[in-house]
């Protein structure tokens, strides 16, 4: 099995992560957004990059891409127009990392660009700033279908499947998610949980499909109960999406 190493690094609690292959030895770096946390984990794991996966453009995502790519002499794969980036990828390509398949899903709305990763043999996905546990990412670039589809691809994922995302927002994400779907049980008990990890210092991340189906308000657009809170109930999923949107922007 891959073994992960995540670590969180400034600005913004962001995430890194090294996916490392033990028999083969090949290391793969999902994004690079602050380079001496990336090589102090490489220094605490000895894992080596063979591979950087860039999901998106944004700085806090890239500013370390060049000189982690200098320091290990990976291969990076990732969107067009990123400096750095030797293989560009789009939605529907794959890669091989460790003689793995890597599925490539291309998920606009937090930008045009964004990319996820998703190892179906290993039952993991690296959504980037697409799906949080419990959330999604703004709206920057692109408009609320373009996400509400975005999300739609990972929702058919196998339940069973890690999400991986790129930023520890559970708190407030679960704060938001409860005054919008405040009869849902299971939300109102994992935002416990999640109120005790954090306390703790632990991180929310990684989180399931599945998890993510049962309490994240966007991804329950369909559900009767969250769409009589909203006074919502004839509207179309990607209609209550968007009131879900606009509500967290202004939370």
């Amino acid at each position: 099995m891959l073994q992960i190493h995540q670590f969180p690094h400034p600005p913004l609690e962001n995430y890194g992560v090294l996916i490392h292959d033990p028999d083969t030895g090949e290391t793969a770096a999902v994004d690079a957004g602050h380079g001496p946390s990336y090589l102090a984990a490489i220094a605490e794991t000895g894992w080596t990059p063979t591979q950087i996966w860039v999901t998106h453009h944004h700085h806090d995502h890239i500013t370390g891409l060049l000189a982690l790519k200098e320091a290990s002499g990976a291969t990076v794969y990732g969107p067009a127009g990123i400096d750095g980036v030797d293989r560009v990828l789009a939605g529907g390509d794959s890669m091989s990392f460790a003689g793995r398949k890597v599925d490539i899903i291309h998920t606009p709305g937090h930008t045009m660009d964004m990319l996820n990763f998703h190892i179906a043999s290993e039952g993991i996905v690296f959504t980037g700033d697409t799906l949080f546990v419990m959330g999604c990412g703004r709206l920057f670039e692109g408009a609320p279908s373009d996400m509400w589809a975005s999300l739609q691809k990972l929702m058919a994922l196998p339940e069973e499947t890690k999400v991986y995302c790129a930023h520890e927002y559970t708190l407030s994400n679960a704060s938001f998610a409860v005054s919008v779907d405040p009869s849902n049980m299971a939300l109102r008990n994992r935002a416990i949980e999640v109120e005790q990890l954090r306390e703790q210092g632990d991180p929310t991340v990684p989180s399931t499909i599945a998890a993510e189906l049962a309490t994240n308000p966007f991804l329950r657009c369909a559900d009767p109960s969250l769409r009589a809170e909203l006074g919502m109930e004839q509207a179309s999923d990607a209609e209550v999406f968007a009131e879900l949107r606009r509500r967290k922007d202004n939370f």
